[in-house]
């Protein structure tokens, strides 16, 4: 029997990761080659007719599971009855300009749009933010749209989970759907940490740890770290564009797994609403382990942290704790 379209929210549609991202929810990447979608664009005044042009072709890519579109500058309009929301319209950080001001900018646009979200949304909306700061701005949108779910409001940090797979891949010469269970704890910034004590590699015959297989712990503890956490940089320095293609195919790669679940004896990272586990602070939106089930993600418990872990765990843990109080501050 035919499903029932999914409708899905893409804010900042006519920008670069949302143009690279709504054919690929199109196409089948996000919720599978055979549910049918419905996708609602939302974008700002200036860009209308920009959106206007990407919704033109998505109709002329002929998508047989596109089942409809929704493209407009009403917030309202965007939000109304969506299934899953990706937020990836945020402000972004311009010359000159002080951390503050523009956290004061993404408070109002994050504010504004999860009041929206709660009032026209599906009732159990999952949500996943993709704009920086991605882990405060989700922080934002929990905090003003209380009837959300907590669990339902994610950000993204499988892109770093993805590149520290793909580092990897290319150190060991591996193909990197071999390699798996690294983890990002924290931030979705320079302070994240990108931890491979509990990824391993299937050889072929056995799974074998990354740290015995690359053998050296100088490289895996600094070099792979710092490539990991400055990657999005290194794209714009390359590209003078920041990662789209990339951060489109994460955004479709974590929303797949919490909806269609992980495979067993695998997790993913995701940044959840900090229950306390491992130490980490209740009451932030920090990046964890994750397995999902039956539309649910759970963080992995009872992994063994080393004290060069809780140290890059801790500092990135504080750097929230500031960007929070940074946010609310601009409530004020």
């Amino acid at each position: 029997m035919a499903k029932d379209p999914v409708r899905v929210l893409v804010t900042g549609a006519a920008g670069q990761i949302g143009y690279a991202l709504v054919p690929m929810i199109a196409r089948g990447a996000m919720l599978g080659p055979d549910q049918p979608v419905i996708i609602h664009m939302l974008d700002i005044e200036p860009a209308a007719e920009a959106l206007k042009g990407v919704k033109m072709e998505l109709i002329d890519a002929a998508f047989p599971l596109l089942k409809g579109v929704v493209a407009t500058t009403d917030v309202v309009e965007a939000c109304k009855g969506v299934d899953i929301a990706v937020m990836v319209g945020g402000f972004r950080r311009k010359e000159g300009m002080e951390r503050k001001d523009v956290m004061s900018k993404n408070v109002s646009i994050y504010k504004a749009q999860a009041s929206a979200l709660e009032q026209h949304a599906a009732p159990d909306c999952k949500v996943l933010v993709v704009a920086n700061p991605a882990n405060t701005n989700a922080l934002i949108l929990k905090e003003f749209a209380p009837s959300i779910p907590e669990k339902n409001i994610t950000c993204l940090t499988r892109l770093d989970h993805n590149r520290a797979l793909g580092q990897i891949s290319e150190k060991l010469s591996v193909h990197v759907s071999d390699v798996k269970n690294v983890i990002i704890w924290g931030n979705h910034s320079s302070t994240q940490y990108p931890d491979v004590n509990h990824a391993t590699v299937n050889t072929g015959n056995a799974l074998k740890p990354v740290r015995e297989l690359v053998g050296d712990d100088h490289w895996l503890n600094a070099d792979f770290i710092t490539t990991v956490q400055q990657r999005g940089a290194a794209i714009i320095k390359a590209r003078k564009l920041s990662s789209a293609l990339s951060a489109a195919s994460s955004a479709c790669d974590h929303v797949r797994d919490w909806v269609l679940g992980t495979p067993k004896g695998t997790w993913v990272s995701m940044g959840v609403y900090s229950d306390g586990s491992y130490g980490i602070p209740p009451g932030i939106i920090y990046s964890f382990p994750v397995t999902c089930e039956k539309e649910e993600w759970s963080i992995v418990q009872g992994l063994k942290i080393d004290e060069f872990s809780r140290k890059k765990m801790d500092a990135t843990a504080k750097e929230l704790v500031e960007e929070k109080s940074l946010a609310y501050s601009c409530l004020n």
